[in-house]
């Protein structure tokens, strides 16, 4: 109502049922198209969970180990080097590196400790020269394949000796380009066979089809303005099937998947993974043996699994995408444009929310997770 966000979508599920499901604002100010609850949102990173999962089924499968270092099927990321002073260069002439002492493994994707950056980390604590690097390599391309992606990548330094250190980062996208390489598959068409079709995520893809295009929401215009990271076009033919950010989705299409999560793996008589890998995945798996780095999103009291962040126990503190509330042993995460979800085992509780704005993500997501559990009473 009074024109600071464009739209906001919530969902909230509890053992199973759907408890409200809510739109408000419009999902193209310009067009004056009202939100509605199967609108299409960009999701951006909330698409890493779900390459997380294809991972994994593959794992489940004995096709690729957790433990096979990724030059098995990527080879091009065979000889890397790591940049030694990446804490202290200015900008990229004064990068100095080495080789890696450490392969890269299939694990270190799914955990961001491959030493990977993003690029549009540059400004962020802990950003610089190497940030650079990725900026002016064309990492951040949008017309480019994903083994074009990798084919880039694979001629910069690393920021962080592999198996050593947190890093968020393009991880998850050369996760999904090994995927296609072992199954053969474009990664949009493994999502599509293998996890949205048996799930029943009907408007979840990288591309919005034509038919479709009435239901895609747009941001404020303002909200494009100054970004390193630009929104995506997903109305136009996509190129660049990102494992780390290209998906769209609905709402309930996310509940879909994150209660398949909740219920170890399964939704209805459709199983994506065993209740053990699930377990797996949504355990911490950042000890004392890996350094959390300068700019480790989940924050104090949070650890992180192979498919985002994991509440863990001990002194809580506000963190950048996660409030104080919540119970151990929660896991979620959120995407750039506006989306968040968690899932709550203990409270058999799913919590979705979408909205488009780049600007105002942290502080509406985390006072919309407050306000659901303030409402648990039972």
């Amino acid at each position: 109502d009074t024109g600071r966000l464009p739209c906001g979508l919530v969902l909230v599920a509890r053992r199973g049922e759907v408890a409200h499901f809510s739109a408000f604002g419009m999902a193209d100010v310009e067009r004056k198209r009202p939100l509605k609850e199967d609108t299409i949102f960009r999701i951006y990173s909330m698409t890493k969970p779900i390459t997380s999962v294809a991972g994994m089924i593959l794992v489940e499968e004995g096709k690729i180990r957790l433990s096979d270092p990724i030059s098995m099927y990527l080879p091009e990321l065979a000889n890397l080097t790591v940049a030694t002073n990446a804490d202290t260069a200015k900008d990229p002439s004064e990068i100095q590196t080495r080789p890696v002492k450490n392969p890269i493994r299939v694990l270190d994707l799914l955990l961001h400790t491959s030493g990977f950056t993003y690029g549009f980390f540059k400004p962020f604590p802990g950003g610089g020269a190497v940030e650079q690097m990725y900026l002016d390599g064309g990492v951040n391309d949008l017309n480019i394949s994903n083994a074009e992606l990798v084919t880039r990548i694979s001629k910069l330094p690393l920021k962080f000796e592999p198996g050593t250190t947190w890093w968020y980062s393009r991880s998850t996208d050369v996760l999904g380009r090994l995927i296609e390489v072992v199954s053969g598959m474009t990664l949009g068409d493994f999502f599509d066979k293998r996890i949205a079709k048996p799930l029943g995520m009907v408007d979840t893809a990288f591309s919005v089809a034509p038919s479709k295009v009435g239901r895609f929401v747009e941001p404020f215009d303002d909200d494009k303005k100054g970004l390193i990271l630009q929104y995506t076009d997903p109305t136009k033919p996509v190129k660049f099937e990102a494992g780390g950010q290209g998906l769209t989705a609905t709402a309930m299409d996310y509940a879909r998947f994150a209660h398949m999560l909740l219920k170890g793996g399964a939704l209805g008589d459709n199983r994506i993974l065993g209740r053990k890998t699930v377990e797996l995945m949504t355990s911490n798996h950042i000890g004392s043996n890996i350094n959390p780095g300068p700019f480790f999103l989940p924050g104090q009291s949070h650890g992180y699994g192979l498919l985002g962040a994991v509440r863990t126990e001990g002194a809580r503190a506000p963190a950048p995408l996660n409030p104080m509330d919540g119970s151990v042993g929660e896991y979620y995460w959120a995407g750039y444009a506006g989306t968040y979800f968690w899932v709550d085992p203990k409270e058999e509780l799913v919590g979705v929310y979408m909205m488009q704005s780049v600007k105002h993500l942290l502080a509406y997501a985390t006072s919309f997770k407050t306000l659901v559990l303030q409402s648990v009473v039972k």
